[in-house]
């Protein structure tokens, strides 16, 4: 027999619902109720019931208030592996404010006596919880907005389905307006929380690397701390990133005479990319390692990347570049890579290049972006290279296009019956506008030849489509001849997103072991959200542009992402004026705080939001209004 599982029900009126939880099997039941035994015996069958649940051996306790439950339990019985409140109410005529503060409280007060992985279930009349579960749904304002008040204590509701009281042997509700009365729970739901991961709050960390058989050191990007070396491609992962890689592979091995580039390409990328923006990279400054290392560190290095933790020190901008610091060896300027294209470029000048053969590189790559929920600033970038014999190039695309196509298809099977459509769409016939921010961005690497378009059904995200690959076509005149390069860059991460029907970039790249759980090693699924209707907080900042300089959005977006911890998904511009008299120009954005995966309270956001305020003043050298 397993471990008997320890609940604990809150709120008993008759003590009728813990009578009938008391027969499941491994499970210890203690039965609590706010008012004196005296008040409840002379319930219809609470005697009765009372008597059954000593006689199984459950506790029966009473006085109990929810707000206070640790007072109530010794230490060693203090940890419960499920809490039940069903129906909770402050009694009489108590209004929709001070119900929310009851569940503020009981909430608080659940986490000191519920176990890491325990859950709380809270049963709630039609309507009264405000998620879109509710049929029909009251107005936010009149409702007890369960997952945000629940959220104040770090739960997050994961599941919510009917309370059937009719299959519940023996269960009567009691307790309308502190009356001995039953009260309707027809279309009733039980909403299921669990514990929240804390919210990130990422302490600055230096990057040790050997660069040019130099010890050197650089400070990660804030916004990328949680995100540099987290080895979703490495062995032994079983993130489904690394599922669609192998699977890729694995289909195109079948067509092509295939070669992995295994060797470490370097994080980091030396001086400007012709054509690309300043504004979209990661810009770093080297600083050579002051303290020589041991000859055991030295052989870690040549490795891997270390961490360690330093005071912060904030790179200052200027024109999108970043200021070499004083002492540095370094004359040249280092970005984190914003793609592998180079790399592989730089093996076909070196010749480790065999034509027939298809190269395949892989990795995280980093680009400074817009928020929208499919635009990250770091993702896994898969880069394929085919020599050809030039004139032969468009034939040759459209047979990798076709492995390509025929692989995803067979991904999507294992996963799900959902109609896919994929196709090869000319560059030319797309605005810049109407592409998604990693197209946007190849774009400003080279000429895009094509794009890979990738159509779910309606019911996905990504109605619209979106740009999964691109091909683009290099000439060289190699030793065997002239020859033309065929190269196709796939976006890993959002091929995942689509096929696993994951809504949010930012569950990929969640620490929260659920996540993870829902992909075994080699399996794709379709991914189940364990945070289901997350509040939302709305916040506007207004401020006036400094005189004589441009406004970089991208850094707006980028600090934005820096103090929320990614949890602002989206910015609009909603006013923007000018003064007649001074020439003057003041902006209005409008921030949508919200988490994927943790819990998020007003306060945290209200935080949040005056951290930005400080932020945008000091770096963008902006007026606030």
């Amino acid at each position: 027999m397993g471990p008997v599982r320890r609940v604990l029900l809150l709120g008993e009126g008759n003590f009728s619902f813990a009578a009938s939880l008391c027969e499941a099997a491994g499970t210890h039941v203690v039965a609590t109720c706010y008012e004196r035994e005296e008040e409840v015996s002379g319930r219809e069958r609470a005697a009765e019931n009372i008597r059954r649940l000593r006689e199984r051996g459950a506790e029966v306790m009473f006085s109990v208030d929810c707000a206070k439950l640790k007072d109530y339990f010794v230490p060693e019985k203090r940890e419960f592996d499920g809490i039940y409140f069903n129906f909770p109410h402050c009694g009489r005529k108590a209004g929709v404010v001070r119900n929310r503060e009851l569940l503020a409280h009981f909430f608080r007060s659940s986490a000191e006596v519920l176990t890491e992985e325990g859950e709380i279930h809270v049963a709630l009349c039609n309507g009264q919880g405000g998620t879109p579960a509710d049929q029909p749904r009251r107005e936010w304002h009149n409702s007890w907005q369960i997952v945000a008040v629940a959220a104040g204590a770090g739960f997050i509701l994961s599941d919510v389905h009917p309370f059937k009281a009719e299959t519940i042997h023996g269960y009567k509700c009691t307790g309308y307006r502190s009356q001995d009365k039953s009260f309707c729970v027809e279309g009733a739901l039980n909403h299921i929380f669990t514990r929240s991961m804390p919210l990130p709050y990422s302490k600055p960390m230096t990057c040790e690397i050997e660069l040019e058989s130099q010890k050197v050191s650089f400070q990660v990007p804030q916004v990328l701390v949680d995100k540099i070396n987290r080895g979703f491609l490495e062995q032994p992962s079983s993130h489904p990133i690394r599922t669609v890689k192998e699977k890729l592979t694995a289909e195109l091995s079948q067509a092509f005479a295939l070669q992995n580039i295994d060797c470490c390409h370097s994080l980091l990328h030396r001086d400007h990319l012709d054509g690309v923006c300043n504004s979209n990279i990661f810009w770093v400054v080297l600083s050579p390692e002051e303290n020589p290392s041991t000859e055991e560190r030295s052989k870690e290095l040549a490795n891997a990347v270390v961490f360690s933790c330093v005071d912060f020190c904030r790179d200052t901008e200027k024109d999108g570049w970043l200021n070499v610091q004083e002492g540095c060896h370094f004359s040249k300027q280092y970005c984190l890579r914003p793609s592998l294209l180079p790399y592989a470029q730089a093996m076909i000048h070196r010749g480790a290049f065999l034509p027939g053969t298809l190269y395949v590189l892989s990795g995280p790559v980093f680009r400074k972006c817009l928020i929208t929920p499919h635009s990250m600033p770091v993702f896994h970038e898969m880069v394929l290279a085919y020599a050809v014999n030039r004139g032969t190039e468009s034939s040759y695309i459209q047979v990798l296009v076709n492995n390509i196509k025929t692989s995803i298809h067979s991904l999507l099977q294992t996963v799900s019956t959902l109609k896919l459509n994929i196709s090869l769409q000319e560059a030319t016939s797309f605005e810049t506008t109407e592409l998604n921010d990693f197209a946007a961005f190849e774009s400003q690497l080279s000429k895009i030849q094509y794009l890979i378009w990738m159509e779910m059904d309606a019911s996905q995200a990504c109605e619209k489509g979106s740009c999964v690959g691109i091909i683009r076509t290099h000439h060289y005149e190699l030793v065997s001849g002239e020859l033309t390069v065929v190269f196709v860059s796939l976006n890993l991460d959002l091929l995942a997103m689509l096929i696993c029907g994951i809504s949010d970039w930012r569950m990929l790249w969640t620490s929260d072991t659920r996540f993870l759980r829902q992909f075994p090693r080699g399996k794709l699924r379709l991914f189940k959200s364990f945070s289901l209707y997350p509040p939302s907080y709305v916040h506007d900042v207004s401020f006036w542009l400094p005189d004589g300089e441009q406004f970089e959005e991208v850094a707006f977006h980028t600090i934005a992402r820096q103090v929320s911890g990614e949890m602002v998904v989206s910015i609009q511009l909603i006013d923007s004026f000018q003064q007649a008299e001074t020439g003057r120009k003041s902006l209005c954005y409008r921030l949508t705080f919200q988490s994927c995966d943790k819990a998020l309270s007003c306060k945290e956001v209200a935080e949040m939001q005056l951290l930005f305020r400080k932020e945008i003043n000091q770096l963008l050298h902006v007026t606030l209004r």
